[in-house]
């Protein structure tokens, strides 16, 4: 599959892209509820800011449904916590209905909580291709090239059996929560956000497929389509 790159001059106009997307998704349900997954980091965090700030309730459809592809394993009030930040920065303020905000409860034992969050999906989420069907899962790129909490040392969860898993940050140790790669891969649109020099490296690489070493590289949705909103710094290696 061949990604569709689009990029911009700044984060606002992903933002704009991102409210642009949700109307399209609303506009094309049919009445259907509409699913998607958020991702944490600070692009996300400037995107949920822009939005509260431009169309405040304007985009609180009641059919739309948000979940996270990974979480840490901490309270909903930690500064870690990427439900906190979506929630509180446009979820919350725009008026989205609470039961219709499917946070991980990082609070719960990490490996029962994937187990809980997994049976959530399955219960709402509508299946296609015998899997739960994402309308939309956006993605971060870490610098390492790891994806939701896909570290590099943890390539089995890419073809794990179940919907989550427990990820384990390399370096600090902390657990997470995140989607596992058939979960992804069966999304109807993928998208991968990035911004900034420091990601340049990396998203030529993932683009590129040079590196199979490198989570990112394995995400091709086996239905759906893939794409990249990029800012013209991290978008500045491809050619």
């Amino acid at each position: 599959m061949q990604p569709n790159i689009i990029t911009f001059e700044n984060t606002a106009q992903i933002a704009e892209e991102f409210a642009s997307t949700l109307n399209k998704l609303i506009a094309n349900s049919k009445g259907k509820e509409v699913h998607i997954a958020l991702s944490g980091g600070s692009t996300p965090k400037a995107i949920f800011k822009y939005l509260n700030e431009k169309y405040g309730n304007k985009l609180a459809h009641p059919n739309l449904h948000f979940w996270w592809g990974d979480d840490r394993c901490v309270p909903p009030t930690h500064d870690d916590s990427n439900y906190k930040w979506a929630n509180n920065l446009w979820l919350k303020p725009a008026g989205f209905a609470a039961q219709k905000i499917h946070r991980v409860m990082g609070e719960n034992a990490p490996q029962a909580e994937a187990e809980r969050y997994s049976r959530e999906i399955q219960k709402n989420v509508e299946r296609v291709n015998g899997l739960p069907a994402f309308d939309l899962v956006l993605l971060g790129l870490g610098e390492d090239g790891h994806t939701a909490s896909i570290f590099p040392n943890q390539m089995e969860l890419l073809n794990a059996s179940t919907l989550c898993e427990v990820a384990v940050q390399p370096q600090s140790g902390q657990k997470r929560i995140s989607f596992t790669g058939k979960l992804i891969n069966n999304a109807r649109h993928v998208v991968f956000l990035s911004t900034g020099n420091a990601k340049a490296q990396k998203v030529n690489e993932v683009l590129k497929k040079q590196n199979q070493a490198l989570p990112a590289t394995h995400i091709s949705p086996a239905k759906g389509t893939l794409s990249w909103w990029l800012d013209a710094e991290s978008a500045r290696l491809i050619k």
